[in-house]
């Protein structure tokens, strides 16, 4: 088997010096400005402290080389005005900036070194300190904002040109470029290093925001099978008796015509299919480590016994009931229980000993349920360390699931309300058309 060959060094080190040279041309990010996303102040900020950078670099800039190196006013100002200027385009393209502050840099250097009656006399060559200075303040924008692989092309221009200058007047040379080389390679490593860092904690900000709603969206289709497989029953008792009805009709009704024994037959057929394809689904909804629930699914006629175990819990309750458990349909009495259920979790979970008001009634149309606790009283240990469910999120989906309202705050007393009003009739449409609650 053939081994794949290694591409010669030189060839690698050329397809490196084009990818240095290509990130040097071209800027990673957009022209906004350095700090965007904060507020009207911090978006100020980095444009007032670089005009303070620039307005005292420009003088100091043409005092150095009017003064020190005898160049002409105008010269000494444009040459300072281009290694300045520049600081302010940084703001928001630092890598464009670069290049003017860098050729004007170069060009001042050049001027110095090859103009005619140019004496240095006390001045610093090929870089004046304010030069360094401006320089360096580059260097944190672009540490800022560039990738690692532009700071590194940047690092390296700079210490390459401090470098010919040394080969090209040695004599000239008082170690600025070292200086410059050292002092631009720290500031990179340093800004660099808290881009990266900045850009990390936003990331994991934006991937905690994702699993937080991921979580959310989990803990509600969790509740939403669980309901599900509660209502199993409630539907499966009822699709029983159909099936019951139906096959015993023609031994209970005598004198039956043979087309409506058909349709007796035809119904229970179908019952029968329909309580099959139930429990296929009933099998998805449950998880492998569920197993079948034996016990009848609790309604309103358990109610006194839910109130007195959360008495039993610490928590002073008591229960109003103003309807007959009989009158009320299946899902609706399901519900009803298990929202007062949740409320009551919540009560000994987060206000233990408060005084609770559980009342259910109906105003012939609407079953109303209504649970009301004071303030949390003495810290009592809670009757049970997990919930019954998944708090106002399954709440809302038994509501939502017959069609009724939920209501629920909390109370200037400190305490909480929560109130359901379930319709007793089928509501006018049909929930779970995959609206969110």
């Amino acid at each position: 088997m053939n081994q794949p060959t290694q591409p010669p060094l030189w060839r690698s080190a050329y397809q490196q010096s084009r990818l240095l040279i290509r990130a040097l041309a071209t800027p990673t990010h957009a022209p906004t400005p350095l700090a965007a996303s904060a507020g009207p102040l911090a978006r100020r900020l980095p444009y007032v402290v670089t005009s303070v950078i620039v307005a005292l670099l420009v003088p100091i800039g043409m005092f150095q080389f009017s003064d020190f190196h005898r160049m002409n006013d105008s010269v000494a100002l444009l040459l300072s005005a281009a290694q300045a200027l520049p600081l302010l385009l940084a703001v928001t393209r630092p890598l464009q900036a670069w290049w003017i502050v860098g050729a004007a840099d170069v060009l001042g250097a050049v001027v110095v070194l090859l103009a005619p009656g140019l004496n240095d006399d006390g001045g610093t060559w090929p870089w004046s300190m304010p030069g360094i200075v401006g320089y360096l303040v580059l260097m944190v924008f672009l540490g800022l904002r560039e990738t690692r692989r532009t700071l590194l092309a940047v690092w390296l221009a700079t210490a390459a040109v401090g470098m010919a200058f040394e080969l090209v007047s040695q004599t000239r040379s008082e170690g600025t470029h070292v200086l410059l080389t050292v002092l631009s390679g720290v500031v990179l490593l340093f800004t660099g290093a808290l881009r990266e860092r900045g850009e990390a904690q936003r990331r994991l900000a934006a991937q905690e925001t994702i699993s937080e709603q991921e979580r959310t969206r989990r803990t509600l289709l969790e509740e939403r099978a669980r309901i599900a497989r509660e209502l199993h029953d409630v539907v499966a008792h009822h699709m029983s008796v159909i099936t019951v009805q139906a096959d015993s009709a023609p031994y209970r009704i005598e004198g039956l015509p043979p087309q409506a024994r058909e349709e007796f037959t035809a119904i229970a057929s179908g019952a029968r299919e329909s309580l099959t394809e139930m429990r296929r689904l009933l099998a998805v909804l449950r998880s492998e480590s569920a197993g079948g629930e034996l016990a009848p699914q609790p309604g309103l006629s358990r109610l006194q016994q839910l109130v007195e175990a959360t008495v039993r819990a610490g928590v002073p309750a008591r229960l109003a009931l103003g309807v007959a458990p009989e009158g009320v349909p299946s899902a609706v009495d399901l519900s009803a229980y298990r929202i007062v259920q949740e409320a009551l979790a919540n009560v000994v979970r987060h206000a233990p000993g408060a005084e609770t008001r559980v009342s259910v009634t109906s105003d012939g149309t609407d079953l109303v349920v209504l649970v009301v606790n004071g303030a949390a009283g003495a810290p009592v240990s809670p009757l049970e360390g997990a919930g019954t469910g998944h708090g106002l999120v399954g709440m809302r989906e038994r509501v939502r699931l017959t069609g009724g309202t939920l209501d629920t705050g909390p109370l200037p007393d400190g305490g909480f309300r929560v109130a359901a009003r379930l319709p007793l009739t089928a509501p006018g449409t049909t929930p779970g058309d995959g609206s969110e609650p």
